[in-house]
């Protein structure tokens, strides 16, 4: 039985994010805490906080994830907004503590040119200062990106140095984004293709550390670099090569979450129900 849910609003209040998750049937689901386009965020009250860990105690829904905003760069090899990103994420890990939230997903950004090495370094620098000090019942994954320019975290490679590097591994995990993989060169269409990339993710990182998984087909081809989401067999990677991702036993107890498209072909609910039938 798949775990399955989507990104939901928090418009309104976050403790509505609940009850839109539980009206379109999620398992499990996905939040920002905050306004993902801005730094700026306002404190998170008690109360706001209190009420969103009741509806989901009474909702049954678990895990929930708390992605990071947009804006922080965990790599940039500018000053100001590293320190700002660094801050950030740690308020967001805090934010997910408060609200009874396990997994917080961070992108790992981009070196803007100052080349790989020095972006991994950036970033390990980054998740150390944070996790320290960070609320012991949060866990940080980190997700791999599509292989756009300047990007780190496009190879299971580069995921494994970083993680190597940092000073509390046992903090963090991993989220692999099914659409990232494909566009960074991972082939997820096939039984062989399948085969291949989840040897390669347990021979570098290890599949014990991944934790969650982004369920999102892609618009863009094998290797294309492209980070566009497209609806759950409808893309390039096409429903056989989420059907035997589904069916892998080492994702049995792990949350999947949709983070696709709403438009006339499917919205959220028809995503979660094509990935329950592909599971089925």
């Amino acid at each position: 039985m798949v775990r399955v849910g989507v990104h939901v609003s928090i418009a309104g209040s976050i403790a509505k994010a609940v009850e839109r998750a539980q009206g379109i049937g999620c398992d499990t689901f996905q939040i920002f805490s905050r306004n993902p386009r801005g730094w700026a965020a306002k404190p998170l009250a008690a109360a706001d906080a209190d009420a969103f860990r009741a509806a989901l105690a009474a909702s049954g829904i678990a895990p929930v994830v708390d992605h990071m905003p947009y804006l922080p760069n965990l790599a940039s090899s500018k000053d100001e907004p590293y320190e700002r990103s660094v801050l950030a994420l740690g308020d967001e890990l805090v934010r997910a503590e408060a609200l009874g939230i396990p997994f917080v997903v961070t992108h790992l950004g981009h070196h803007l040119g100052a080349g790989s090495d020095a972006g991994e370094a950036r970033v390990i620098a980054a998740l150390d200062l944070v996790m320290t000090s960070a609320p012991p019942g949060v866990t940080l994954l980190v997700e791999n990106t599509a292989g756009e320019k300047n990007s780190v975290g496009s190879s299971f490679a580069s995921i494994a140095r970083i993680l190597e590097g940092c000073a509390c591994p046992g903090r963090i995990g991993v989220c692999l984004d099914t659409c990232h993989a494909f566009g960074a060169g991972y082939d997820l269409r096939s039984r062989d293709g399948v085969e291949e990339t989840l040897a390669a993710f347990d021979d570098t990182i290890g599949l014990e550390l991944l934790r969650a998984l982004h369920c999102n087909d892609s618009k863009g081809a094998l290797g294309s670099g492209l980070d566009r989401h497209e609806h759950v067999g409808l893309g390039a990677i096409g429903e056989e090569g989420f059907r035997l991702l589904l069916h892998r036993p080492e994702f049995a107890d792990l949350p999947f979450i949709c983070e696709t498209p709403e438009d006339g072909r499917r919205d959220g609910a028809g995503n979660i129900a094509k990935v329950r039938e592909l599971a089925a």
